[in-house]
């Protein structure tokens, strides 16, 4: 087996445990090699990454193309999308050689030659004010929102932008996109869920959009139209955490407020 080790500078503590990885891979005899994750290079048969969910959904958009399974040593916050801590790092190695490893393919959106695991938050040209969205769905107009913005989600994207927005939790594996207004002017604006296989465009009465991949570099467009991507991420997971536990864990789902 060789393994794609990717990393991020920006990240503090990155190069203590990358160290520790590439002693561990080099203990058990796995060929690595080891790339910053703004110089990513196809190789390898798996992939860990190094990072919190935003490394991990930059590392996902570039290997979905090429099929490789990733996994995410966390070193960010919340770490949604990680598997494993910085103590767990033995276990990993050895479970990815006894390929004691499941993996689930996840839907992908994509608009022109940008793509995005979790979401496209459009909003209009000023930050400081609102703005009018037209949405159209397969080409025919569906209706408008008066509001910062919108987000066009994967179910896997639910969990994060949507969800803060007001969107549905939706299952992760589900064949469904999730359409949310942000800050609408109006009570009767409500997220929209339809099947992936819509076309979905977005339009303005500004001069221009603000479109962000996986809250990525924001490009201007007079219109945006984003569907399901050709290919899909393979995310690699460890235990047997089922997504509502992983809920409960990570967000707090359903747990009731502390009495003390």
């Amino acid at each position: 087996m060789e393994i794609n080790v990717v990393f991020n500078r920006e990240i503090e503590g990155y190069q203590e445990v990358l160290e520790s990885l590439e002693k561990a891979l080099i203990s058990k005899n796995v060929e690595f090699k080891s790339f910053d994750i703004d110089k990513m290079e196809n190789y390898g048969d798996f992939v860990l990454v190094i990072g919190g969910d935003g490394t991990i959904l930059k590392a996902a958009r570039f290997f979905a193309k090429f099929g490789i399974p990733i996994l995410g040593i966390n070193l960010g916050r919340l770490g949604f999308l990680s598997q494993a801590g910085i103590s767990e790092i033995e276990t990993v190695i050895d479970s990815i050689i006894a390929k004691n490893y499941s993996v689930e393919e996840r839907l992908m959106l994509i608009s022109e030659n940008d793509s995005a695991l979790n979401d496209f938050v459009i909003k209009g040209c000023s930050p400081s004010r609102t703005s009018k969205f037209y949405l159209e769905i397969n080409h025919k107009f569906v209706c408008d929102y008066i509001a910062d913005g919108l987000i066009i989600s994967t179910p896997t994207g639910s969990t994060a932008y949507g969800l803060s927005a007001g969107g549905p939790v939706i299952y992760p594996t589900l064949e469904a996109l999730v359409i949310v207004p942000i800050c609408p002017h109006t009570l009767n604006a409500r997220p929209l869920v339809v099947p992936t296989g819509e076309e979905i465009t977005v339009k303005t009465s500004d001069k221009q959009l603000s479109a962000s991949p996986d809250g990525g570099i924001s490009k201007e467009v007079n219109e945006i139209t984003i569907k399901i991507a050709p290919y899909k991420a393979k995310l690699a997971f460890l235990n047997n955490d089922s997504f509502y536990t992983v809920l409960r864990n990570k967000l707090h789902w359903g747990i009731s407020p502390s009495t003390k």
